[in-house]
């Protein structure tokens, strides 16, 4: 007589299933949800396999805006992180006003103000000052791109110091006195033990910051980056505005942030992976057998 009954059965049976196969199965499902709804809204689907490759072109322009943004924004963390833990009242009041300003302005402004305020400056100071060269003046006049990798890697950096400071943070006190009892300097210390060890704990949190900036280059479209140099946002833009399928336009340029962030995640936990079994510690055998 069996004493188990349906559930029970169906419970062992579903223990046999891996898990793996288990979420595969649930996404299979999404994505034919996903499919009916597109099938039932009647979505212009040859529009958008028409016009995928004229806005997929932009990835390359997010890729290289968010990368230049990214270094820009590590470098500024570094510096603002370590004034920001220093006893120098100059560094760390400099770092602390440009964290309070830059995190206390939402980036949008940022970029505008980058693009269209810096050049009134050069403008007014040329005013003010009429020796100053015409190129002084020019040099105030930023590229769409290049104002909106400034503004990304400085809205970011400003992020990144508390991420920053925290990994500087967490390396253990002992550490910095067995480097001074070396006699290290200051920049030895930093550049030979805190530093290498805080990047362990630095860069998970970076990866991440790295895959909000790239959907953030979307931001720059507003200041009209030329055709050539257009990201995904704005060639999407651009072309559904002229071929009246906005809505088109934005569920591919949906998809490729998606596939953009599927990919450069799953790049970031191999790192993660690789960087934690680097510190796996193996216990040494102990006891009898000799």
């Amino acid at each position: 007589m069996d004493s188990g009954g349906l559930p029970e059965r169906l419970a062992q049976a579903s223990a046999r299933v891996p898990f793996r196969l288990k979420v595969a199965v649930v996404w299979a499902a999404i994505f034919g949800v996903l499919a009916a709804f597109f099938w039932v809204a009647a979505f212009d689907l040859g529009w958008m396999l028409d016009k995928f490759w004229f806005i997929a072109q932009g990835l390359k322009y997010t890729v290289y805006i968010a990368l230049g943004g990214i270094v820009l924004a590590c470098v500024l963390a570094t510096l603002g992180a370590l004034a920001a833990t220093s006893r120098n009242p100059v560094s760390n009041g400099i770092a602390g006003f440009y964290v309070s300003f830059f995190r206390g302005t939402p980036l949008i402004v940022q970029i505008f103000l980058l693009y269209l305020a810096l050049p009134q400056i050069g403008s007014n100071l040329r005013d003010r000052f009429p020796s100053l060269s015409r190129d002084f003046e020019q040099a105030f006049v930023l590229d769409a791109l290049v104002a909106g990798t400034l503004a990304l890697g400085l809205n970011y950096g400003a992020y990144m110091t508390e991420i920053f400071r925290a990994g500087i943070q967490s390396v253990s006190g002992g550490q910095s006195e067995a480097a001074d009892a070396l006699g290290m300097s200051y920049g030895q210390k930093m550049r030979r033990v805190i530093l290498p060890q805080a990047f362990r704990v630095i860069i998970p949190p970076t990866g991440n910051e790295f895959i909000a900036m790239m959907k953030d280059t979307a931001l720059i479209s507003f200041i009209g980056a030329p055709l050539l140099q257009a990201e995904i946002f704005r060639r999407a833009t651009l072309v559904g505005k002229r071929d009246f399928q906005s809505l088109e336009a934005m569920l591919v340029a949906a998809g490729l942030y998606w596939a953009l962030t599927v990919v450069f995640t799953f790049f970031q936990r191999k790192l993660e992976a690789k960087l934690e079994a680097g510190y796996v510690r193996t216990a040494l055998p102990t006891g009898g057998n000799h």
